[in-house]
């Protein structure tokens, strides 16, 4: 039996090595070395990471590009493990040292967005895309935007780290973050039972900010084997609101962008998707 734990009366950081990126947290905020970030040639500038965070920005955009919206872009590949997020020219931009990061250069000053949903609403405004402009249609979509904001962090933060990532595994914890998990999973599966995406009969950010993190537990990409211990193939509803979203070929571009591998390690031209196995982007094959 584990032996159980006692937290001291005062919490302080003793900075022990741990498993994956995670060692380079700290319990303070700032830069940690200077670090200047490229600019390339068009308005907008993202840092990020083809995490399901940083896929919000890319589908985005390439779904906007998709529509037919002048909305060109540069991604630039952000590290975590390395700790590019603590750069600081990152800090500058995103003061929470958190991907994705975007510098929109569109206008007469520079504007940075930080926050995955912020950047999501702001692109959304700013080219009269995927988000309703008023009435009950554009609350629910905020309804579920913000669903998905305030949830995230049970299923990665909490489900992921301790079932996948934990140097140890704890029952209680474990157990804890998939009942939320699964709740979730519900929620989005009853929604879905009764409209097509989750604001409405229409694709809009709320089901951009979704996709990533339900899509790699539904195809099994996420957490080593979370889909068979979660039992996500019983949610048929999420499953067909994956399949479709996923079909989708702006949204399938965006999933590739910003990985470190098999797929674009970086984003400056339509042109550079040529650069692909074609099945991949087609959806022929597993990816």
């Amino acid at each position: 039996m584990t032996e159980t734990y006692m937290p001291p009366k005062v919490w302080t950081w003793d900075n022990k090595p741990g498993a994956s990126a995670a060692a380079l947290n700290r319990p303070t905020a700032g830069a940690t070395h200077d670090k200047d970030l490229p600019v390339g040639e068009h308005p907008f500038q993202l840092y990020s990471l083809g995490t399901p965070n940083g896929q919000k920005a890319t589908i985005m955009f390439e779904e906007l590009i998709e529509a037919g919206h002048a909305a060109e872009y540069d991604a630039w590949f952000i590290g975590i493990g390395d700790g590019d997020q603590f750069g600081s020219g990152f800090v500058d931009i995103n003061p929470n040292s958190k991907i994705p990061a975007l510098l929109d250069r569109s206008g007469p000053e520079p504007v940075r967005v930080f926050e995955s949903g912020s950047i999501l609403v702001h692109l959304a405004e700013k080219f009269g895309a995927f988000l309703p402009t008023s009435g009950p249609a554009r609350t629910e979509t905020f309804n579920w935007l913000m669903w998905q904001m305030g949830s995230a962090p049970f299923i990665g933060g909490g489900f992921g780290h301790f079932y996948f990532y934990a140097p140890e595994k704890i029952e209680y914890a474990i157990n804890r973050y998939a009942m939320e998990t699964k709740r979730l999973f519900d929620v989005a599966d009853r929604r879905l039972a009764e409209s097509r995406f989750l604001a409405g009969d229409d694709f809009t950010i709320a089901d951009i900010a979704t996709f990533g993190w339900f899509r790699g537990l539904i195809q099994g990409d996420a957490y080593g084997d979370a889909a068979t211990f979660l039992s996500t193939q019983d949610y048929a509803h999420v499953n067909r609101w994956v399949a479709e979203i996923d079909a989708r070929p702006g949204t399938r571009r965006g999933r590739f962008v910003n990985k470190p591998s098999g797929g674009l390690r970086e984003r400056h031209a339509p042109s550079d998707f040529e650069a692909l196995d074609p099945a991949l982007l087609a959806g022929t094959v597993p990816a």
